[in-house]
């Protein structure tokens, strides 16, 4: 029989709608647009978090990026979660940049416990190009993205944590949420009942790890899982193509970096024409996989950065004016990006379009 399931501290099961144990255990669905890559999710006790973390660090020896998730605004100190959820506010994503694995580990290391047992904190450990991801959400369920299913099966056997054909989540009952600074000191783990109660709020520790890691936050809405063989493929394809100055940045990073500046351009753009114009010259890159990749990575492709785009086209006036192009394109698409200029335009920007005499057409 697989291993009862004892949750963090902040993670409190309703005893009226809780089965009368709770085990742990992994499902695995194949994702959506791929065809060999997995999601795993499994019910971990919060005892075997950590070193299911520092083992699964070994999968990416040389470098990875950590990933944050938290309320900045601060959260309540009890949250109910039922079937049925009333909407609540999102939690805010940070990523860090691409940094050697043991640093990471080091970084984050005095906060780990405080990470897991904290009911309105996630965090995970990533590498894009490798396809591998864990990630430990604020539902204190452990997720695992993967072109390797087999060996993160093997490797969660080495923990107890066998398949279960019907999984049952804490997110599939009534429960609470707690931040550990409303938990009573003597109900926290002996580690954390030292810590001072400033130490426990996470709108304290997690902004520091924000600024210690120089992490940067992320769209929620922007998710997507490339496996290894189809970024090799683009890989060599920009390479091919000799995109020189964005040859070093990876496509998922290319993807993050549209979103988010079509996030600034919404709230207005502070950069110069030529950053403008860089930002665009990534679209082209985008566009250029897009047209040149198979079918159906293309049209997944297409659908990660849809929202981007379509929130991109409503920043834009002056659509009769276009910017030129850095260069003739090979691409098919007429890139609609080059039509019009963003809306809320920083000094910058408008100084540099008088200068080349957008207004004045």
């Amino acid at each position: 029989m697989a291993d009862r399931f004892i949750p963090p501290a902040g993670l409190r099961p309703w005893r009226q709608s809780r089965p009368a144990t709770l085990r742990e255990g992994y499902e695995l669905t194949l994702l959506e647009d791929c065809e060999d890559a997995y999601r795993i999710t499994a019910v971990v006790s919060a005892e075997k978090v950590i070193p299911l973390l520092s083992a699964f660090a070994r999968f990416l020896p040389d470098e990875a990026f950590f990933i944050l998730e938290y309320y900045p605004d601060g959260a309540q100190h009890t949250v109910p979660h039922t079937n049925t959820p009333e909407p609540h506010p999102a939690p805010a994503v940070f990523y860090s940049p691409y940094m050697p694995t043991r640093q990471i580990l080091t970084e984050i290391d005095v906060y780990l416990e405080r990470m897991v047992h904290d009911g309105f904190v996630g965090f995970g450990l990533a590498n894009n190009r490798e396809g591998l991801e864990l990630f430990y959400s604020e539902e204190k369920v452990l997720t695992f993205f993967t072109d390797n299913h087999l060996r993160l099966c093997d490797f969660l056997a080495g923990y107890r944590i066998d398949y279960a054909a019907h999984l049952i989540l804490p997110t599939d009952i009534g429960h609470d949420h707690l931040a550990l600074s409303g938990i009573p000191q003597n109900l926290l783990p002996a580690q954390l009942a030292q810590l001072d109660p400033p130490a426990l709020d996470s709108g304290g520790f997690c902004p520091h790890l924000v600024e210690q890691l120089d992490m940067y936050p992320v769209e929620e809405g922007l998710s997507f899982f490339l496996t290894r063989k189809e970024q090799d493929m683009i890989a060599a394809l920009l390479e091919k193509k000799q995109y020189d100055e964005l040859i070093d940045i990876e496509f998922g990073g290319l993807l993050l970096d549209w979103s988010d500046f079509v996030t600034e351009c919404e709230n207005g753009f502070d950069g110069s024409l030529e950053d403008y114009h860089f930002a665009l010259r990534i679209r082209d890159s985008i566009q250029l996989v897009i047209e040149a990749v198979p079918h159906e990575l293309s049209l997944k492709i297409r659908k990660i950065v849809a929202e981007p785009d379509h929130t991109f086209q409503k920043t834009l006036v002056d659509r009769r004016k276009r910017l030129d192009p850095p260069h003739s394109s090979e691409l098919s698409s007429d890139r609609f990006w080059y039509h019009g200029i963003v809306r809320k335009q920083g000094t910058s920007l408008r100084r540099d379009l008088i200068r080349k005499g957008w207004f004045a057409r």
